[in-house]
């Protein structure tokens, strides 16, 4: 009696029954898992493990070895787009994350402002002339923003290098949108512009209605803010007729440094994700453009590792995740108060604070809840303008 040949294994279902096999890389699967294997996007061949490439496509591993790994989010990517550092960048990393140099047309991810809204990469930068009256780098033939803008209110694109105030690692960076009267807006300018000196600036915001502009710090850390920033401004600006109402908001960045780990980060997120009534009620507004997006909730474990994680979602929601080097709390509404501006600085400072040193045994004895926070605001004295704040609005509890 002839020998059995024995029936192939299929590599999908793992069905032994007989009956035809077919090849697929170096295995075989049945008929009926045959028709549902998925091809590749390059080859079009079929493929057991394929593998997802950073431009949202999926390749076998015959075509991924033309493939490098973006150097923002690591997945494979076609190596023809690259960094000012020659890396491979994906279109989806580079095109959110990431500068457009515009002397040599690169990526880069530490580019610098140069006169008239452009960004230079590092090497680029270095050929370029900065202004005698403000340092900014302008382009040959080209004259500087200060020369030229209205007053001293800078382009919308304007991102000096940051200057550091107080001592690390968690510095804070305020931006405040002010409504000024038309016809006081060049006295409000120099008003503002030589009580800020080097800690701050103005820049252009058509979203502010009628007429407004933008006030800028360089990273302050908390202390330093509360103690050295030109408060008196605030009232001055008020009794010049500047205005704020539920159109204009007040923002504060947070250096990425200052939190210890992707963890501290997602714990204060969740803190904040949790307590969305309190933070609202402090926040003293609910904004379209600071929701606290279901979404981005859902993803805070993957968002704290980094920008690139965040690729998919709305910038303009409570946390914006995507600045390369701070996270965005966006949810104030903007003030002339300084109680309740420095409290904004506060409330950041604190919740970071807060929630740097919270463990599991904490969160499970009641460490989410708003009241227990309170509690931990009332007892550290250096948060007094939000406790102040808070017993104002009365959630402190």
């Amino acid at each position: 009696m002839p020998d059995t040949l024995p029936v192939a294994l299929c590599a999908v279902c793992g069905s032994g029954d007989p009956g035809d096999r077919y090849p697929v890389e170096d295995q075989f699967v049945c008929p009926r898992c045959a028709g549902r294997i998925s091809l590749c996007d390059r080859c079009r061949e079929p493929s057991l493990a394929l593998i997802d490439t950073a431009d949202e496509q999926q390749y076998c591993a015959q075509c991924v070895p033309g493939l490098g790994p973006c150097v923002s989010c690591r997945k494979p990517t076609s190596p023809a787009v690259r960094t000012d550092t020659d890396d491979p960048v994906c279109l989806r990393c580079a095109t959110v994350l990431f500068d457009v140099c515009f002397q040599c047309s690169r990526y880069t991810a530490n580019g610098r402002y140069v006169a008239g809204g452009y960004r230079a990469c590092p090497r680029c930068a270095h050929r370029l002339t900065p202004c005698p009256h403000c340092d900014t780098l302008t382009r040959p033939g080209h004259t500087c923003d200060c020369r030229t803008g209205r007053d001293h209110v800078w382009h919308y694109t304007y991102k000096p290098d940051p200057r550091f105030h107080g001592e690390g690692p968690l510095f804070l960076g305020l931006e405040l949108e002010i409504i000024v009267p038309h016809y006081r807006y060049g006295e409000c300018v120099t008003v503002a512009t030589e009580h800020l000196g080097g800690l701050g600036y103005l820049k252009q915001d058509s979203s502010i209605q009628p007429t407004g502009f933008e006030l800028v710090t360089h990273p302050m850390s908390y202390r330093y803010a509360i103690d050295r920033f030109p408060w008196p401004l605030l009232e001055a600006l008020e009794d010049l007729d500047c205005d704020t109402d539920s159109s204009v908001g007040l923002h504060v960045h947070a250096s990425r440094d200052g939190f210890d780990s992707p963890a501290h980060i997602y714990r204060w997120m969740k803190l904040l994700y949790r307590n969305e009534s309190a933070v609202s009620t402090l926040a003293r507004r609910r904004s379209r453009y600071a929701p606290f997006d279901r979404t981005a909730r859902a993803r805070a474990k993957d968002t704290a590792k980094g920008p690139q994680h965040a690729l998919g979602l709305e910038r303009y929601q409570a946390i914006n995740p995507y600045p390369r080097k701070t996270l965005e709390l966006r949810v104030f509404a903007s003030s002339l108060n300084i109680q309740r501006v420095q409290a904004a600085l506060a409330f950041t400072a604190a919740s970071i604070h807060y929630t740097r040193s919270l463990r599991v045994a904490d969160v499970r004895a009641g460490g989410w809840e708003w009241g227990r926070f309170a509690a931990w605001v009332a007892d550290h004295t250096d948060y007094q303008p939000l406790w102040a704040e808070m017993e104002d609005l009365e959630c402190a509890c």
